[in-house]
């Protein structure tokens, strides 16, 4: 198989990149409502190709501090999986999973790890399921490693290893619950030639 110059997509292969992030930030959204009890709405996701390089100042700066969880892909798909919350957020969260009424962000302790840990891997599962089904490939993820940390020294982790693959990652920017305020952000980090799995599997040509 030939393998896919993310430098130089067609704009049909990048709309079907663009709806494959919608398609799972739609299911993840689903499945964190469900292990929250209560609905989340979704605003509609940002997704674009771009340098890991400039991802903090996206979301913020190199040195605000955000929780990543990082799993790996396996099986027809091999890569790596970034779920990445702002502080904030991640707080929220683990309150509303836990049934405690929000206060200000502080340390996170290891049954708040292990609750984003969860959280994580039930987002990434379900988008992965929702990839899975619509490609039908097998795909699989690992454990979850959960980090709490300034967001360059986070990303400096799937950074070392997508040196070796190229320059750009897809991007998944989206909104959760009313007004916005849970920010969460995934970054899919496939090989290349699992690029070109993923659209020929879906009839497009590379």
């Amino acid at each position: 198989m030939s393998e896919i110059n993310l430098d130089s997509l067609t704009d049909l292969q990048f709309d079907v990149l663009k709806e494959i992030g919608n398609i799972g930030a739609g299911n993840a959204t689903t499945a964190l409502s469900q292990l929250v009890n209560m609905k989340i709405d979704m605003s509609v996701p940002k997704v674009a190709l771009v340098p890991l390089t400039e991802i903090s100042g996206i979301i913020g700066s190199e040195e605000m501090v955000v929780v990543g969880i990082l799993l790996g892909m396996e099986g027809d798909v091999d890569g790596t999986m970034m779920f990445l919350l702002e502080e904030k957020s991640a707080h929220i969260l683990v309150n509303l999973l836990m049934g405690r009424e929000y206060n200000a962000p502080g340390e996170f302790g290891e049954i708040e790890l292990s609750a984003l840990g969860e959280i994580g891997n039930i987002i990434a599962g379900s988008y992965l399921s929702a990839l899975s089904s619509l490609t039908g490939l097998t795909i699989t993820a690992t454990v979850p490693a959960t980090t709490v940390d300034m967001a360059a020294a986070i990303l400096s982790v799937p950074a070392i290893e997508f040196g070796k693959l190229g320059d750009k990652v897809l991007f998944i920017q989206t909104q959760l619950g009313e007004d916005g305020f849970i920010n969460g952000y995934i970054v899919m980090v496939p090989e290349l030639e699992s690029y070109g799995k993923i659209l020929a599997s879906l009839g497009i040509e590379i």
